[in-house]
This record gives structure tokens, C-alpha cells and sequence, in this order.
């Protein structure tokens, strides 16, 4: 009988951190299965730097990303290219991560060839379907079509359920992005500001809901947190987005304990969490990865698919006010035991071992027997 052929589509930096402990889980069966890459290159400098860290190299590279593309012309690139990639490599099995513009036309894709797909954390979910935006609508779009659900945690697979679909497509496996940064974190040896003897402030924001006015309040209220604090250091690295960039240099720059930094590569950004103390941010994945380096974070969003680590107490939902984030982060910097609190406070995500729990599921149900998925510790 011919190995199954598994294909991984990624196109972001996200994708790519959560996909790669996935695909190198499976490359560990080549008497299994064959293993097939397929970037979108939606994210093409980040996305490169994470796949240069596990030393992953695609297959096809669609390399579809423009300057200013609509969502519209992203979508519709990635569709056709995927549908081309698609009759050329002639997967039987294809999976994809998240909630990307990449991950839904891949879901499509595989759909309108009648593949099964693999959906990796799935299960997330808001109250509205316009936050955030697009990808709120990705994952729900997916959730239709997707052979099987890997949900990250029980909240996720019950999201899942409360939505019909049927309980024997969805697995509770963990999140992979915490057997990826538990790796990274294994092999990493930088050393981020040894001459910084205060505390870090480590703010990340690039999310498209937070363009333009948001963002300006949330570059005020962290540099009205340098000027209160004496000690504190503010470390950004910037989104690559143009936009982005000119909002943060406008209203952060010049200050002589604010660092404005190019985005780290994933080997290095793992570290630069561990030196931090506190984190703001708006990202879904930093949620997931701080805690387990007991970092408090502060989401800077007014929605959160990921609810889990705010009810465990290692995160808090904040928006972006400027005032509201100027406040609780004093909160946390100015009060020794809120901070221990949230600090000490056990991470929900996951164990480090997702991606054997995926392996296990996908290869049993293509009619293949692997070493059995771990219990949960």
C-alpha cells in the first residue's frame, strides 16, 4: 500500500510556529507517510525566519505576498495558487493552523477536491464575527468543513460542539504552539539587555482592528509608562506593516529606555518573553506562550477567543484605552503581590506534546498505526 501523502499549508508566522512541531512530529514516520509543505508566503520575511529555526524547507513556495494587497486579491491569489499546488503534489490528507487568510482558502481548497482536512487549534471563538477581524470568520468558516478538529482545550471543543458538529470529529489534543516555544526555549541561548538592571516592558501590537487610533492609545499609555516608572524599559518589536511602524516611531521614539526593535526571529523572541516582566499585547499566540514563563499579560484587545488564560488568571483582558492600559499595568508594576498572582498562576494551554496527540489521530484515521497519543500529564 503507497505511504499517504499529508500536506501542511503555512503562510504566516503564527502558522508557521504552531505547524512545525505538527510537521516534525510527522517526518519522524517516513515508512508511514509522506510529508508535504506548501507555503503561501503570505508572511514571507517572518515567515522564512521561523522555518529557518526547525529547518523546515517547502516544497512549493507560492510567494504571494505583495505590498498593499487587498484581502480580496490575498484570498483569491492563495486559492488559485493552492488549487494549482493542489494537482501538482495531489495530497490525501492536508492540514493547516489557526484562523490565517492562508489557513481558510486552504480548508477551501482541500474542500472543493473533496481532501480531508485537518483543522490545528480549532475551536476558538468571540461573540462577534467581526472580531477580530477577518479571522473570527476564517475559523468559523472552516469549522464547516474540516474532516477533523484538533480544539486546544475543553473550552474550545466545546465551542465546537455547541455548533453541531459532530463530537466524533473533534479532539481535545492541547495547543502545538506550546511544544514549539518549549523547544525553542530548550535550545535557545540569547541573552536579551544585560546592561538593563530595571524591569522590561515588552509590548507587541500589529493586530488590524487595532490600525491607526487604537494603536496611537496604546503607544501613549506605554510611554506614560516609562515616564511613571524610573526603572522601567519599553521593548517593541514592530510589526512590518508600514502603517504600523509610523504610528509607533511617531509617539515612542527618542526616549532612552524605549527600544524599538526589528521583530526578533523566533529563537530569539522566546528569550526576549522569558527577559520580560510584564507583557502587553495583541496577539493570540504570546497569550498562549508568556504564561508558561509565568510572564502576566495584558491583552490589548476588547475580545479573545483565547478565554482560558484569563479565567487561570494568567492573562487579562484590557482593550485599548489609554488610561485602562496605563492603570492596569501600573497595577501589576506599582503591587508586588498582583503581580505574583497573575505570575504564579498555572498555564492552560497545553503540555508540550499536541503534536504526538495529532500524529496519532491523523495516521489512525487514514487506517496507519504509530506509537499511541500521550495522556494528558
Amino acid at each position: 500500500m503507497a505511504r499517504p501523502k499529508i500536506a501542511f499549508v503555512i503562510g504566516t508566522r503564527p502558522d508557521a510556529i504552531k505547524s512545525a512541531p505538527v510537521i516534525l512530529e510527522f517526518q519522524r514516520y517516513p515508512e508511514l507517510c509522506q510529508v508535504q509543505v506548501l507555503s503561501t508566503g503570505q508572511h514571507r520575511e517572518m515567515l522564512n525566519q521561523v522555518l529557518e529555526v526547525f529547518g523546515i524547507n517547502p516544497d512549493i513556495n507560492l510567494d504571494i505576498m505583495t505590498s498593499g494587497q487587498s484581502l480580496t486579491t490575498l484570498s483569491s491569489r492563495i486559492l488559485q495558487g493552492l488549487g494549482d499546488a493542489m494537482e501538482e503534489l495531489k495530497p490525501d490528507y492536508l492540514m493547516a493552523q489557526g484562523d490565517t487568510t492562508t489557513t481558510f482558502m486552504a480548508g477551501l481548497a482541500s474542500f472543493y477536491r473533496q481532501i480531508p482536512f485537518g483543522h490545528i487549534e480549532a475551536g476558538l471563538r468571540t461573540d462577534t464575527i467581526w472580531n477580530p477581524f477577518p479571522e473570527e470568520f476564517n475559523r468559523r468558516a472552516v469549522g464547516l468543513f474540516a474532516a477533523h478538529h484538533f480544539a486546544p482545550t475543553q473550552e474550545s471543543a466545546q465551542a465546537l460542539l455547541a455548533e453541531r458538529i459532530p463530537a466524533e470529529t473533534v479532539f481535545v489534543t492541547g495547543n502545538s504552539g506550546i511544544d514549539a516555544v518549549q523547544a525553542v526555549a530548550a535550545k535557545s541561548s540569547r541573552e536579551w539587555f544585560p546592561e538593563i538592571d530595571g524591569r522590561i516592558v515588552l509590548l507587541t501590537t500589529h493586530r488590524r482592528e487595532n490600525w491607526g487610533e487604537p494603536q496611537r492609545r496604546i503607544a501613549n499609555a506605554a510611554h506614560r509608562l516609562v515616564q511613571t516608572h524610573e526603572d522601567i524599559h519599553l521593548v517593541v518589536p514592530m510589526h512590518l506593516n508600514p502603517d504600523v511602524r509610523a504610528t509607533l516611531r511617531e509617539v515612542l521614539d527618542g526616549h532612552d529606555r524605549i527600544h524599538l526593535i526589528e521583530p526578533p526571529d523566533y529563537l530569539d523572541f522566546v528569550p526576549l518573553m522569558r527577559r520580560a516582566n510584564l507583557i502587553l499585547t495583541d496577539s493570540g499566540g504570546i497569550q498562549e506562550e508568556a504564561p508558561s514563563f509565568g510572564k502576566p499579560v495584558l491583552i490589548l484587545r476588547d475580545t479573545t477567543e483565547r478565554p482560558e488564560g484569563v479565567s487561570a488568571g494568567v492573562a487579562k483582558l484590557i482593550g485599548t484605552e489609554e488610561d485602562r492600559i496605563f492603570d492596569e499595568a501600573t497595577l501589576l508594576l506599582a503591587n508586588t503581590l498582583n503581580y505574583e498572582i497573575m505570575a504564579q498562576a498555572r498555564s492552560p494551554y497545553g503540555d508540550g506534546r499536541t503534536s504526538q496527540r495529532i500524529r496519532y489521530l491523523v495516521l489512525r484515521a487514514l487506517g496507519l498505526e504509530s506509537p499511541p497519543e500521550p495522556l494528558w500529564i
